[in-house]
């Protein structure tokens, strides 16, 4: 999909959204605070493992983890935003962080400013995945987030020349840990040549553990140290019309 298709599409659906009837909405919003919600968290620790954050992730109830690796961009924006939407559009966030960084992987749309995200710059890291083309209008829209106070990091860095041009705008830097006899020290000192937390995600082992302390990482993830766990958000109040802006048009 074209981001001309994409941006078409969510035009016609801000159309249709605004031709739902108040009745018919309300309506939608009683059922909706009766579904089940549950999204996935895996904690982020420190070299010594005491919780730095978590990672949200997408889920189904009463489903295993979805393998997103064939999804289209579109099912990525609704998943995306179906986290946010049970993260920070409910009431007792701290009930899903603790008071800590929650890092959410956000597509393209929400990089650019084509979807909105929630206003909660003190919570939110802005996670870019690995695959995300890194051109100038995510530059641009990276920057912006900057300004607005959010803090940006930048998932399965390789030292691609896309991800290098990054680098200026990333608080956090992850690196497969299972890589690291590959990637080696070069592509670690790239990554912080910024002054970026270095992570180390997917530790699967004792030993992807060792290398990434003796490579000196900030910060490491994976299910060595905890697996994704579900939170179940739907006892949660859902939040007024000022939150219904998480990810808009999906």
């Amino acid at each position: 999909m074209t981001r001309g298709q994409g941006e078409a599409e969510r035009r016609l659906a801000a159309e249709i959204d605004a031709a739902i009837p108040d009745a018919l909405r309300r309506e939608w919003d009683r059922r909706v605070a009766r579904e089940q919600v549950v999204i996935g968290r895996q904690g982020i620790f420190s070299p010594r493992l005491h919780p730095f954050g978590y990672e949200l992730g997408f889920r189904v109830p009463g489903a295993a983890a979805a393998d997103a690796a064939a999804w289209s961009e579109l099912q990525h924006e609704r998943a995306t935003s179906a986290v946010l939407r049970a993260t920070f559009g409910r009431a007792d966030v701290d009930e899903v962080g603790h008071g800590r960084w929650l890092f959410v992987r956000c597509p393209r749309a929400f990089l650019v400013g084509d979807l909105h995200l929630p206003a909660r710059p003190d919570r939110l890291v802005v996670e870019i995945a690995a695959g995300t083309r890194i051109d100038g209008d995510v530059l641009r829209g990276v920057r912006h987030l900057r300004e607005q106070g959010f803090r940006v990091a930048l998932a399965g860095f390789v030292s691609r020349a896309d991800q290098r041009a990054l680098l200026p705008q990333a608080d956090f830097v992850k690196i497969d840990a299972r890589d690291l006899d590959v990637e080696g020290e070069p592509v670690v000192d790239l990554a912080r040549s910024h002054g970026a937390l270095l992570v180390a995600e997917f530790v699967e082992s004792s030993e992807e553990l060792r290398a990434g302390r003796r490579l000196g990482f900030d910060l490491y993830q994976g299910n060595l140290l905890e697996r994704s766990l579900l939170l179940d958000r739907s006892s949660a109040p859902l939040l007024g019309p000022d939150h219904d802006s998480i990810g808009r048009y999906l």
